[in-house]
């Protein structure tokens, strides 16, 4: 895909906070434009450095970023003035209303107050808009702070941890936002290191470990990912002797139900599995496939 039509382009991006240590290696990404892009990776990964390098915050030691097909470097002002971000908890004045916290970053935008009640009812605030935000609940300051992202109506969305620490019906409502938003046609970028709430908004996913791209496509495409790896329950007899007869060949690992999981890369590896079982005199009672989910593979992915 040309980087013209996308909003983020990232080619071989190293930064380090030390020389010659680095937290991003080789780290190259691309988010399409209109995309829900979801940026995962565990804790400590390097998402929030990789999100602070995008909007200028970081300087990498080398490597590119582009952002809507022009170089950051050269074109900083005019690409970052297209971007609304939330990073971490939201900056608010606690003893002001949502409506003045908006009214005051409308006047340092030298935006039009009118974008004030545009934004509150795409956050669904209008019905709290006069209340003191100290009074919010978690969810309506992360709302709140998304408003004040979306004031200046910019056509890409980078949003570091949008649901963290947020109840079941703050994440929906989140959730919801994020995706109406893309229906405008914004682009979203955010990082999140829940899978299970990626799989439900995201249409591109990155994942990212120490650092480096693992994965990069489409959530098809991830999911596709998981059938590479065949995983089968083993219930037979004498568990221990069986373990050590298979993993002379095969990742095997003894399950507290005393049953045996194997990882097979193909299933044509089957007939000879049972052979040797029972040319070992094992009484095999159960043989039985089993779902990857998209969360072990995360894990797989992820950790190790």
């Amino acid at each position: 895909m040309s980087v013209t039509n996308n909003a983020i382009s990232i080619a071989k991006l190293h930064f380090g906070f030390r020389r010659n240590e680095f937290v991003l290696k080789e780290l190259s990404l691309e988010v399409p434009e209109k995309a829900i892009y979801g940026f995962l990776g565990a804790n400590g990964a390097g998402k929030s450095t990789t999100i602070r390098n995008i909007l200028g915050l970081l300087q990498a030691d080398s490597g590119d970023i582009q952002l809507f097909g022009k170089a950051l470097k050269s074109h900083r002002k005019e690409v970052l003035s297209r971007i609304g971000c939330l990073i971490e908890a939201p900056s608010l004045y606690k003893h002001l209303s949502g409506y003045d916290n908006l009214r005051i970053a409308c006047k340092y935008l030298d935006l039009p107050l009118s974008r004030i009640d545009e934004v509150l009812e795409l956050v669904n605030l209008e019905a709290h808009k006069n209340k003191a935000s100290k009074n919010y609940s978690t969810g309506m300051k992360q709302r709140l702070g998304l408003a004040i992202a979306l004031l200046p109506d910019p056509d890409l969305l980078i949003l570091d941890e949008p649901t963290n620490g947020l109840d079941p019906t703050g994440i929906i409502e989140i959730r919801n936002i994020l995706k109406a938003l893309n229906a405008r046609g914004k682009t979203i970028f955010l990082s999140s290191h829940l899978l299970g709430e990626i799989e439900k908004i995201a249409t591109q996913v990155g994942i990212l470990k120490n650092g480096q791209m693992v994965f990069q496509g489409t959530i098809g495409e991830l999911d596709r990912l998981r059938y590479q790896n065949l995983t089968f329950l083993i219930s037979c007899g004498e568990v221990n002797r069986a373990a050590e007869i298979l993993r002379k060949e095969f990742p095997v690992n003894i399950l507290e139900s005393e049953q045996l999981e194997l990882t097979l890369s193909d299933r044509k590896e089957l007939p000879a599995i049972i052979k040797n079982l029972v040319m070992a005199d094992i009484p095999l009672y159960d043989f039985s496939p089993q779902r990857n989910d998209l969360e072990k593979l995360f894990i797989n992915l992820t950790e190790g």
